[in-house]
């Protein structure tokens, strides 16, 4: 109950600062975006395994979007749900692979992916424009051509609203039985198997979940960047993403959106404020974090309502 009434009070401050303040409204969107994909990289974590290459799908369904808008020039919707299933498909196929592997090998997997597809995208310039990536015209939004404010505002929306319905998803899956499992894998194996559950067949599910989660995060990042570039998939990019998930915590869906609302706002007042050092502060920020809620916002939060409980 108290975690609903954070997520309830969360989706009201997220609308009341994009409307009280419209120049905060797309850090609010980003903000969004990379919940999303922090949300996936959370569904690995329940399951004891850390992604450091998790970019790469946020990235295949930047790209994808941008493809299909300077090709067809589709409805922004369109865009939306054709790149997040090509960044499913395209984690479902790595997925077949990588899910063999646990701890170290299974992170550095994912890494050396990543890097492969940055360092295709950054060559072929003709096809992806190399460094300087691709940029595209904003597309209309359900056969609607909306100026500037009101794409912006539909796209926040749009955001929140995936943002709502992929948390519900995600918190039942890890409430459910196939859920369980996964966490299963983080704990104890080898019981999991005696079970008579297969191991790498949960974890391929989960996997894929978070390919989608992370792909319709980059997806909406791009349409509402209109620009996307090869560091979308870059390793720091993924860096971030584990960053945000340990800021957040992963003891429930909402702490991926907490951390990356947090991560947001002081990189984005920090950048402004001291430029040059945002650096230090978000480093000064994960540290005060680690060693005051070791389980992240979600943790504290949590340990906040059980005195008053008692």
């Amino acid at each position: 109950m108290f975690i609903r009434l954070v997520t309830v009070a969360f989706m009201a401050l997220t609308i009341i600062i994009a409307h009280s303040f419209p120049w905060l409204k797309t850090p609010v969107i980003f903000s969004l975006c990379n919940g999303l994909a922090v949300l996936g990289v959370i569904v690995l974590i329940r399951a004891g395994q850390v992604s450091f290459g998790h970019a790469m799908y946020s990235c295949a369904a930047g790209y994808t979007v941008v493809f299909l808008a300077r090709a067809y020039q589709l409805d922004g919707l369109l865009l939306i749900g054709l790149a997040t299933m090509a960044a499913t498909l395209f984690s479902t196929l790595l997925g077949l692979f990588i899910v063999r592997y646990r701890g170290i090998f299974f992170g550095m997997l994912n890494l050396a992916f990543s890097m492969v597809l940055y360092s295709i995208i950054s060559k072929f310039t003709t096809v992806t424009g190399g460094t300087d990536g691709l940029s595209f015209s904003r597309p209309q939004f359900a056969g609607f051509v909306l100026e500037r404010d009101a794409f912006e505002t539909t796209l926040l929306y749009v955001a929140l609203s995936s943002a709502l319905i992929c948390g519900f998803l995600a918190q039942r899956y890890f409430n459910s039985a196939p859920g369980q499992a996964l966490a299963a894998i983080k704990t104890n194996e080898t019981r999991l198997e005696y079970l008579g559950i297969s191991a790498k067949h949960v974890f391929w599910m989960g996997y894929l979940f978070s390919g989608f989660l992370a792909g319709l995060g980059g997806s909406l990042f791009a349409i509402a960047q209109g620009l996307v570039t090869p560091e979308a998939g870059y390793w720091v990019r993924s860096g971030e993403f584990v960053f945000i998930a340990i800021l957040g915590g992963s003891g429930h869906a909402i702490g991926a959106y907490l951390g990356a609302f947090i991560f947001e706002f002081v990189r984005f007042y920090a950048a402004a404020l001291l430029t040059g050092a945002w650096q230090i502060t978000l480093g000064v920020v994960l540290l005060v974090i680690i060693f005051l809620a070791p389980e992240g916002l979600v943790g504290m939060l949590t340990r906040f309502r059980l005195p008053a409980r008692r």
